[in-house]
């Protein structure tokens, strides 16, 4: 273990308060600055025109009356664009794909990028795109997972496992008294963040200027500078307050490509905006999959094999593949367990990293194949999950850093009511005639640790400055970072000042796999924790101090005041220490990451159970999720109000996935033709009735010096599978896709 881990870590009074959000009042006024309410001087505005098909190429754009239009500026297309120092094949960051920049008059995708047209006003720049009036030259589109030849996944770019294997498969299968083989699916479904992507870009010479939304700020800087041919110092992008992110907004887009190409070229600022429309297509989706899962038990209930396949739809220029079967390498203790990806190239935009990639797709699946396997057993689907719990990591052997699943387990089922709950499918029905049904899904996410650094200043009046570049997108980060950065830094929080959302700041890091907190946090603990030790250096050699001679010892920060590690008697305030040496700020600065000797270690993962109570209207087959209980154990919260919301939302995007969710193809031309919000469904406030969390308390000395693990996906993916056993309980009909229609339930 680390010598950073090896030492437990004390808190002071900021971490664990339910406090409210920093940034609340900023947004509920309209004071906070997104990167669309940007517009500086000179402005001009791009509009990308997209592909109306899917395969095939461009043979015609009218340039000639879209550059005649008034209001516009310049029309950019394969024939013109200026040459980008960048290879957009080439991946130059962790979280890169190839991007679509008008390299030639190849359509791949419908939605794809086929010109960029600037204007003086979005009007004119609007109107310039509807005049270009593209044609085509069309081949026969491919939508379907059934469309193409699978092949095999290798991984690339994110680092995604393509499978494991542990223990004999084969002797599996063959040792189970009972087994099931069932195949789920799940439909592709489309980032929505309330605010679409943006930006707007301004350049100075070889210096560029970036307002938009970005969960990563440093790394994209290091993006563009590579396609631009500068320097990633060179490249300032600020980006306050994100509308939401999802795993969409942590790498370079073509679009963003594009308009800041058009600002170089135009020697002025550009803006580009995209439609909700255009949001289908080019920045990412979570793609559709099919899993076959074949488990096996033996006379006891317990697993002898879990034999998760999964197909997922790629792009035909691209690698993402979602790791939808990776759900089941970690979770239940089966004798051998074999998890695989395979892949079909269609004409689709490229998917990405979306809330819980993988495990939201891939516990769906799961959790309702150990419900069939319950059902076939014959016993409570809870206590076939308890039946193979694993106490270590299946497969490797590894300890978890810690695992409180079993609480879990027990407090969720404890206050949803679990125990009165009939074995039997369609037993109950309420005062109104619509059939109940109870259903559970375990949850479970991995707790990653990127790496961020951070500053920490403490002024001669007794306030302080924080800064690193950490990004909030919607999740409370500006408020928990602070928290944490005030208790390393003993001081209430309204001593605090504390900035973020600008590259020009230390780098924060990703803000995304449920790790910002725990890596920014552990920077920013970092940083105050350096500044407390030199104050208590200045104090050690002061004779006048009541720590003089303390200068071997280790010092902790309270109420203001410096303490002697291990010894409250021996204090001193901050301002005497400051006031009577004459010291200026005294500035600190550190990093966080975890060291991979730790991650080997142990397998570290936040784990929930998810409760969930449906009714049914036997006749019409409407369904409603009445009721849901989630208990989660995620290490240290650090502010359990917006704890409780991201575990919420989770869970809420569970609902969405299991009932609402799916883009829909017109696989003659490959268009989604659910394109909105009025087709797109989600769920909206009548679609959640009942909602409940636990937070269960774990302590995880080993995951990171915090102790923290993370909550913002956990919640999803529980949610799906609980939702969709709940249905069976109601009903008697198993649906093996997803989201779960009317039709489905009323089909034969």
């Amino acid at each position: 273990m680390s010598d950073t881990l090896a030492r437990p870590m004390r808190f002071g009074s900021n971490s664990g308060q339910p406090l409210t959000r920093r940034d609340g009042i900023a947004k509920v006024t309209g004071a906070a600055t997104f990167a669309g309410d940007n517009s500086p001087e000179g402005l001009l505005h791009a509009v990308f025109v997209p592909a109306t098909i899917a395969r095939g190429h461009v043979t015609y754009l009218d340039v000639e009356s879209a550059e005649r239009h008034p209001g516009v500026t310049c029309v950019l297309t394969p024939q013109n664009r200026p040459p980008l120092q960048g290879d957009p094949s080439a991946k130059p960051t962790m979280f890169s794909f190839r991007i679509e920049v008008l390299q030639d008059d190849t359509v791949r995708y419908a939605g794809q990028p086929i010109a960029l047209v600037v204007g003086e006003t979005l009007e004119a720049a609007t109107e310039g795109a509807r005049l270009l009036s593209p044609r085509y030259e069309v081949e026969p589109v491919r939508t379907s997972l059934d469309d193409n030849e699978a092949f095999g996944f290798e991984p690339a770019g994110f680092g995604l496992p393509a499978g494991a294997e542990h223990g004999d498969v084969e002797a599996g299968h063959a040792a189970s008294a009972k087994s099931v083989d069932v195949t789920y699916e799940t439909a592709a479904q489309y980032h929505n963040a309330m605010e679409t992507h943006a930006v707007v870009a301004s350049w100075d010479g070889d210096r560029l200027t970036l307002d938009m939304p970005s969960q990563a700020l440093m790394m994209s800087c290091a993006g563009y500078a590579n396609f631009f041919g500068i320097p990633p110092e060179n490249v300032t992008l600020s980006s306050p307050y994100l509308g939401g992110g999802f795993g969409s907004k942590a790498f370079v887009t073509g679009p963003q490509v594009l308009a800041i190409l058009a600002a170089r070229m135009a020697g002025r600022p550009v803006k580009l905006m995209l439609t909700r429309q255009q949001m289908f297509g080019p920045v990412g989706h979570r793609g559709a999959t099919r899993q076959r899962l074949r488990l096996g038990i033996d006379e006891n209930a317990e697993l002898t094999v879990i034999d998760h396949e999964g197909l997922a739809e790629t792009s035909t220029f691209d690698d993402f593949v979602e790791p939808a079967a990776n759900a089941s390498q970690g979770l239940y203790a089966a004798r051998a367990l074999r998890s695989t990806h395979r892949a079909v190239r269609l004409d689709i935009g490229t998917p990405g990293p979306m809330r819980a990639p993988g495990e939201a797709s891939g516990s769906a699946a799961l959790e309702c194949a150990i419900d069939e396997l319950a059902e076939l057993a014959g016993i409570d689907p809870l206590e076939c999950r308890l039946r193979n719990y694993a106490e270590t990591e299946p497969g490797t052997g590894r300890p978890y850093s810690s695992k409180a699943l079993r609480e879990c387990y027990s407090q969720g089922a404890a206050r949803f009511g679990w125990a009165d709950r009939p074995l039997e499918p369609r037993q109950v029905r309420d005062e109104n005639g619509l059939l109940t049904g109870w259903g559970m899904g375990t949850a479970f996410f991995p707790a990653p640790m990127f790496a961020a650094e951070a500053t920490a200043t403490l002024r001669p009046d007794g306030t302080a400055l924080v800064e690193t570049s950490a990004a909030d997108m919607g999740q409370g980060a500006w408020t928990a970072l602070a928290q944490i950065a005030a208790d390393s830094l003993g001081l209430p929080m309204d001593k605090l000042e504390f900035r973020a959302g600008h590259s020009s700041l230390p780098d924060g890091g990703i803000a995304g796999g449920s790790g910002h907190t725990a890596t920014a946090g552990g920077a920013l603990h970092a940083a105050g924790t350096d500044v407390v030790q030199q104050l208590g250096q200045i104090a050690a050699a002061d004779p006048a101090s009541p720590l003089h001679g303390a200068g071997n010892g280790r010092f902790v920060a309270r109420e203001s005041r410096i303490y002697l590690e291990g010894d409250d008697t021996r204090s001193e305030a901050f301002a005497d220490i400051m006031a009577r040496t004459g010291s200026a700020e005294i500035t600190g600065s550190g990093s966080a990451s975890r060291p991979p000797e730790d991650a080997e270690r142990h397998a570290m993962s936040s784990h929930g159970a998810v409760f969930a109570e449906v009714k049914v209207d036997p006749e019409l087959g409407q369904m409603r999720v009445t009721r849901l209980v989630g208990a989660f154990a995620a290490g240290r919260i650090i502010n359990p109000r917006l704890a409780e919301s991201q575990l919420m939302g989770g869970m809420i995007w569970g609902i969405s996935f299991a009932l609402h969710e799916e883009a829909k193809f017109d696989h003659r031309s490959g268009r989604i033709v659910n394109a909105d919000f009025a087709g797109y469904h989600v769920p909206v406030n009548a679609d959640v009735q009942g909602l409940e969390v636990i937070t269960v308390h774990e302590d995880d000395p080993f995951v990171n010096a915090l102790g923290i693990k993370g909550v913002g996906e956990i919640g999803v993916t529980g949610t799906v599978g609980a939702i969709g056993n709940a249905i069976r309980h109601a009903t008697g009909r198993r649906i093996r896709r997803f989201p779960i229609r009317v039709e489905d339930l009323l089909a034969g």
